[in-house]
């Protein structure tokens, strides 16, 4: 990643936090986005002024959008790689699920994911070059139910097949789109299942490895998309979930 400028949205903790770190320490220059400013400063102020910058942004806020992907031009003269890693959940019962709160969630999960990669291929189509990463989940790949998040799993099955459309029509013009789809990872989303020892014995009964994953075991399905090592993929969702959704 040596020389590269990535952009990572909902990089103020978790996943988003650690993608950024790892971007940056395989020598990206690396825009962090999020709406916690305090927070993305910290990790700006972490990985130095040279590798990174802190934009706050509401990824639902499409001009907030275009000043994330605009930084990365005007600061470190491009972009080569988008992930797309800002999302919300809601757990209820569908039947309880207000249309506000379903809309909500695709708004921050699909809608927002979606102009954010329109604006970044704004930039990449012309460059001929770029990678952009989409955050799924491997809820977007199969149903659940026991654990009730109907707009949650609409809005990551959208995200699926919505890189595999945009992966088809920019793929000529040089820019590739993947997602990865995450099975059960410590996160502020799901923090409510780690501290739950019920919850984490339904994760060690249904995952095939008994086990949640670590933060660091998404590292090589990042740096494998987002880099070189991947030029000849293009329109796929790789689940990195213990093989939760192979059951």
């Amino acid at each position: 990643m040596e020389g590269r400028v990535a952009a990572v949205t909902g990089a103020s903790s978790g996943l988003g936090a650690r993608f950024a770190r790892v971007l940056a320490d395989h020598g990206a220059r690396v825009v962090l986005a999020a709406r916690r400013e305090e927070r993305i400063a910290a990790l700006a102020a972490e990985l130095g002024a040279e590798r990174a910058v802190a934009v706050p942004a509401d990824v639902t806020d499409e001009r907030a959008l275009r000043e994330v992907i605009d930084t990365a031009v005007q600061r470190f003269g491009g972009l080569d790689v988008l992930v797309n890693n800002a999302g919300i959940s809601r757990v209820s019962r569908a039947v309880d699920e207000s249309t506000d709160s379903f809309r909500e969630v695709l708004e921050v999960n699909l809608v927002a994911l979606f102009a954010a990669c329109r604006e970044a291929a704004r930039v990449m189509i012309p460059a001929g070059r770029g990678s952009i990463v989409n955050v799924a989940s491997a809820l977007g790949l199969v149903g659940l139910g026991r654990i009730p998040q109907a707009s949650y799993t609409a809005s990551k099955g959208g995200v699926v097949n919505l890189t595999r459309e945009l992966a088809a029509q920019w793929a000529r013009h040089g820019v590739r789109v993947n997602a990865i789809a995450p099975g059960w990872f410590p996160s502020e989303m799901t923090a409510g299942m780690f501290s739950d020892e019920r919850s984490l014995r339904f994760i060690e009964r249904t995952v095939p490895m008994m086990r949640p994953g670590r933060e660091d075991e998404l590292d090589g399905v990042l740096l494998f998309l987002a880099s070189d090592a991947s030029t000849y993929v293009c329109g796929q969702t790789i689940a990195v979930d213990g093989g939760w959704t192979a059951v």
